[in-house]
């Protein structure tokens, strides 16, 4: 029987990938597999798969006749597993020795929907401990009380896949499926999906996942037009959660956040191509202007000021081009 599916996508990190390969091996254990997805890789990355796919115990490398994304990757993954219990990780990441076998021996022992854990953030030679966001650690939560509150950073905005373990009945109610096509932000619609309608979570302190930022290839080091992703995901977001029984309580937090990412990706807005960064305009305040009004200014109401003010004049630039018209 297959215990634990492991879904580890790889495009183009054949500088990182053998790290995360030997760390899969160091986590290898009768009943896990290893479900190695490349997304169509250019580079040496393919041949290092093939390698790992003979050698390493349990793996399975699927291959994608072309690059589709972080998200359907992950979702074809999700498609191949056989496991009782499912995570994943980034091909450009790696694992502490035995770290999966602790993970499942936490979810098992606690008996909810799923578990997120701590991890350690990697740039270059530094290395920081990231949080979960939620204080009670080792015992069964309900997830959509961690949705709130709005004016502080919780479990959704803690977003990472691949920091916890999720039991399979979440993957056959729909709730491990990514939103196909999404290149970036593909862990924001999913995250708050997961905490409006999983049943049971808890949170580990386990420290075995390494998250290397600052990598060259990574959409968030890279300015094309693949960043502005995060609208449709934010925009999945506002959607579901409007829908939802408990949408007066939730949504002023989702638009809160969706505000301070626009605001974020203006605040970097050199890193895009010039192109790229007129259509990031253009596209922020399309989607300020789609968003329930008093929400918006009750987030800018709560953001320093330069923050807001841009905001605001960006929010203006739709109705001066139709009046312009």
């Amino acid at each position: 029987m297959v215990k634990l599916s492991v879904i580890v996508p790889f495009f183009n990190v054949q500088t990182y990938a053998s790290d995360t390969l030997r760390s899969l091996e160091a986590n290898s254990f009768e009943g896990v597999e290893f479900l190695l997805v490349d997304d169509c890789s250019t580079d040496g990355t393919a041949a290092l798969l093939e390698r790992a796919a003979r050698r390493l115990p349990g793996a399975r490398l699927l291959r994608h006749a072309r690059n589709e994304g972080l998200a359907t990757a992950r979702n074809t993954g999700l498609e191949a597993a056989r496991g009782q219990y499912v995570t994943f990780l980034d091909g450009d990441d790696w694992l502490a020795p035995g770290h999966y076998g602790r993970l499942l021996a936490v979810i098992e022992e606690l008996g909810v929907d799923f578990v997120r854990t701590d991890h350690v953030q990697c740039t270059g030679r530094a290395r920081t401990v990231q949080r979960v966001p939620v204080g009670p650690r080792g015992v069964a939560l309900a997830p959509r009380e961690a949705i709130l509150p709005a004016d502080r950073s919780t479990c959704v905005d803690y977003p990472y896949a691949w920091a916890g373990i999720y039991h399979r009945r979440l993957l056959e109610a729909g709730l491990l499926h990514f939103v196909p096509g999404l290149r970036t932000a593909e862990d924001r619609p999913w995250i708050w999906r997961l905490h409006r309608e999983a049943q049971s979570f808890a949170v580990s302190g386990l420290l075995g996942i390494f998250y290397r930022r600052g990598v060259a290839t990574s959409l968030t080091q890279i300015g094309d037009e693949r960043q502005l992703d995060f609208l449709r995901a934010f925009d999945r977001v506002i959607e579901e959660t409007a829908a939802d029984p408990d949408a007066g309580e939730l949504l002023p937090k989702a638009v809160r956040t969706y505000c301070a990412i626009i605001s974020h990706h203006l605040g970097n807005i050199e890193r895009f191509e010039p192109a790229v960064a007129r259509k990031l305009r253009t596209r922020s305040a399309a989607a300020l202007g789609r968003l329930p009004r008093p929400l918006v200014d009750g987030a800018l109401d709560a953001m320093d000021v330069d923050r807001a003010t841009a905001l605001r004049r960006l929010r203006r630039r739709p109705l001066a081009a139709k009046a312009a018209a």
